[in-house]
């Protein structure tokens, strides 16, 4: 790739971050872990109607219409990581064309369940893989979820 290609497609891609940081403002959309994370977050907060906080809240990142607390996890791999119990999380694979699955929609405790005894990594995150979330789902009852609104 020639460096004034390179220069360019990052200038195009510093135009879409200025643009999705004016549509939520307050929100960082650094191209790093805080992009997927806030693209995560905003496009699970619209999609169930959830109050997003501000960024780096300790433990969760928005609150449903109720006021419980909801933690967003996004990913475009194959893990998604916990520092803490989340009250209610919501953890999603984000896809290229702006779409996402929803993973785990459900009570942070059945997710705590899982790390519960094992050692605290090194960085004090525990990464848990989406098929082990997968797993999880399918023990949370439906009016233990969320709704989605679009």
């Amino acid at each position: 790739m020639g460096s004034s290609r390179l220069q360019s497609t990052v200038r195009r891609l510093y135009e879409i971050v200025d643009e999705l940081e004016d549509i939520y403002p307050g929100r960082p959309f650094t191209p790093d872990g805080h992009l997927v994370g806030s693209l995560g977050e905003c496009l699970v907060a619209d999609a169930y109607g959830l109050e997003l906080m501000p960024p780096s809240n300790a433990g969760y990142d928005a609150k449903a219409t109720d006021g419980s607390k909801v933690e967003i996890k996004a990913t475009q791999g194959k893990s998604v990581a916990f520092r803490s119990k989340p009250v209610h999380c919501i953890a999603v694979k984000l896809f290229r064309n702006g779409s996402f699955e929803e993973i785990y929609n459900g009570p942070g405790e059945q997710i705590w369940k899982h790390v519960s005894g094992k050692p605290v990594p090194r960085n004090g995150q525990y990464q848990i893989y989406l098929t082990t979330l997968r797993k999880l789902q399918e023990t949370v009852e439906s009016n233990e979820r969320i709704p989605r609104i679009s």
